[in-house]
This record gives C-alpha cells, structure tokens and sequence, in this order.
C-alpha cells in the first residue's frame, strides 16, 4: 500500500504483482480553524458572564514537544484512520508514505542544496521539484502557467552567483532569454529576490506531520522528487492516484476504478434556538439519525439529509424524492461513516489496463 500524505488530499492505492486492488483520493476537512474559532467565542461569551470568577491562567494549553495544532492534528488523524480503515479491509503487508517533495533538510544547508547536488540518476529532480513548489508551478517574471519553466538563477553564474536555492527561480524560455547576464534587480524584478529568500514554513510544518505519521505507524518512507521521475518515465498523468500507484510498485498491473472520500462531522454539538425565542441551547444529546445515514421507508431505500424538530422528524432523500418524515416511519439501514466512498472515473492513461467495478 502507498499513501500520500497532503494538506487538502490524500492519494492511497493499494498493488499486488498483477493488480490494483484499490485506489482512491480523500478529501481532507478544512473548515477545523473556522469551527475552533466559534467554539472559542462561545465559550468566551459564557465566562464574560462569570464577572466573580478569579481569572485562571493555568488551564492554557500547554505546547510541549510534538503538540499540533488542532486542525493540524484533525488531519494527522484523518491519515491515520485511513490506513486503519484500508487494513481492515484488505491484508495489507507493507505501507510506503510519501513523506516530502522534496529534502528540506539539505535544502536548509546552502553547501548542499546547490545545482549540482543531483546530477546523477535523478538529474535534479528534487531542486526542481522545490522550485516550482516554491513559485507556484509560474513565470517569476511574466507569471506564466503551463509553459515549460526552466531553473534560473537571480544573479547570473557568469557574474559569480551562487547555486545555492536562495539564488535560484523559475521562468520560462523567453524571459530567461531576455534576462540574459543581468540581474532580477537589473531585469526590472527585485520582488523576485525577496520571493527567493522566503522559507517555505507551511511545507516544511506538513513534512514535519508527514514524518510523524511514517513513525506512529511503524511504515517506509520516500521523497515526492522520486515519485515525480519514475511517473513520468512510465508516461502517467499529475494525480494523486497515480503518483500512489507508481510508490506502490505498479508498473503495467491492472487498474481500478479510484474512489473519492469525503468527510462527514459525526455526533457534534451544534448551537440551536428554540423557536419561542429563548435563549440558544447546547444540544448534548446524539439524535437516532444522522446526516449520511442510510434508512429504509416503504420498501426503499433513502440517505438522511437533515434532522430537526429535536431528532424526532428526518428530512430524506433518495432518487429523485426528498421528503420530511417521522423517524417512526422509518428503519435504520446504515450508520453514515465518517469517511465516505464514492466511485470516479479514471483519466486516459497509458500502459495501463481498466478494470470495471
């Protein structure tokens, strides 16, 4: 099995020697910042109104070593659900998680992120690959998307500039052409400079929850830049799935079908009003129902799509019918999972076989 671990995605496929047993792209939650931030201003509401209480400061939390954020952690989890979920399914023998796009260690190290760092098999892949992360996959100077982009250094080698990633950008032919031996300062850019001295935090915080996740569960590991050069050399389309099913070990096994997971909140404590006009509520109590649940009412099948009246009336849908009901009317098929799968088709690939679900 492979996993790629992402910010907003999650490509996962799952090979043996003659097939693709399961394949698939999730679709990670961010909404947890926005839902933290209300929490926050409810609970501040509630303690403004405690005027007598002492102020307590030793109920913060507490940033020790390995502490992330919350929606950080929501998604660390999400990760490993997923595998859990995989390996309960099917028998799973060896898990490889993509960790990083690149080394950000050596990339750190100027003596050791230069240009002539891989110019061996993998023919700067990795330099490259951190480059176009860094500048958005565009032109630097025109912002140009979907040309070929070509590694460009701010002050020119034949001027005694360095190749260390500080000096480095991306640009297309042209404007590489026209910049000639001047600088990003000379060529009318010196935004470009400052871009180039920007770390990339954001991506070095993810590999860092990357690594993590390889540690808890005890799995092997390998670099986005690797993944990028074998994908392209059996001629397969930018994907999730595919960049999963080429870690995987796939070569010209048969292919399934992808699913597209998407995540649903369970059992959460929402804010109500009551429709007299007192004040809101906390409802502490879980309803029979929930969304995404699975239920049966004359003879058909139905999925909940809202519940209301304090979980004693459901509003289902199925087909082309949507209707309001009494949950007595009705019979539980299913719980709703968090994590959901849904059938996609897949892109025109090559070397390939399709298998039809």
């Amino acid at each position: 099995m492979e996993l790629i671990p992402g910010y907003k995605y999650i490509g996962f496929s799952v090979v043996t020697e003659r097939r693709e047993l399961i394949s698939g792209e999730a679709v990670i939650r961010t909404d947890i910042p926005k839902l933290n931030q209300e929490k926050a201003m409810y609970r501040r509401n509630r303690r403004n109104k405690l005027w007598y209480r002492q102020p307590r400061f030793m109920n913060r939390g507490n940033k020790k070593e390995g502490w992330f954020a919350p929606s950080i952690d929501h998604k660390l989890q999400t990760h490993m659900r997923l595998i859990g979920k995989l390996k309960r399914i099917l028998p799973i023998s060896d898990v490889i998680i993509e960790v990083a796009s690149f080394d950000t260690q050596k990339m750190q190290n100027p003596e050791m992120s230069g240009i002539e760092y891989q110019q061996g098999e993998l023919q700067g892949y990795e330099i490259r690959e951190y480059l176009l992360e860094k500048f958005h996959r565009k032109c630097v100077y025109c912002g140009k998307t979907g040309v070929p982009l070509e590694i460009e250094h701010l002050t020119p080698r034949s001027r005694d500039g360095p190749d260390t990633v500080n000096n480095l950008a991306i640009s297309c032919h042209n404007c590489n052409q026209k910049k000639n031996n001047l600088t990003a300062e000379e060529f009318g850019h010196p935004e470009v400079r400052k871009m180039a001295l920007i770390t990339m935090r954001d991506a070095a915080f993810m590999n860092t929850v990357r690594w993590k996740l390889t540690q808890l569960t005890g799995s092997e590991h390998t670099l986005g830049f690797i993944t990028k050069k074998n994908r392209i050399a059996m001629g397969l389309d930018k994907t999730h799935v595919n960049d999963a099913f080429v870690i995987a070990g796939g070569t010209d096994q048969i292919r399934t079908l992808p699913f597209t997971i998407t995540q649903r909140r369970r059992n959460n404590r929402s804010i109500q009003t009551n429709r007299k006009g007192f004040r809101p509520s906390i409802r502490r109590k879980r309803y029979a129902f929930q969304p995404g649940d699975m239920i049966l009412h004359d003879h058909e099948r139905f999925s909940v799509v809202g519940v209301h009246n304090y979980g004693k009336s459901i509003v289902i849908k199925g087909r082309e019918k949507k209707m309001d009901i009494n949950t007595k009317k009705v019979k539980l098929v299913k719980y709703g999972k968090g994590l959901r799968f849904t059938a996609q088709f897949l892109s025109p690939m090559k070397k390939v076989g399709i298998l039809g679900s």
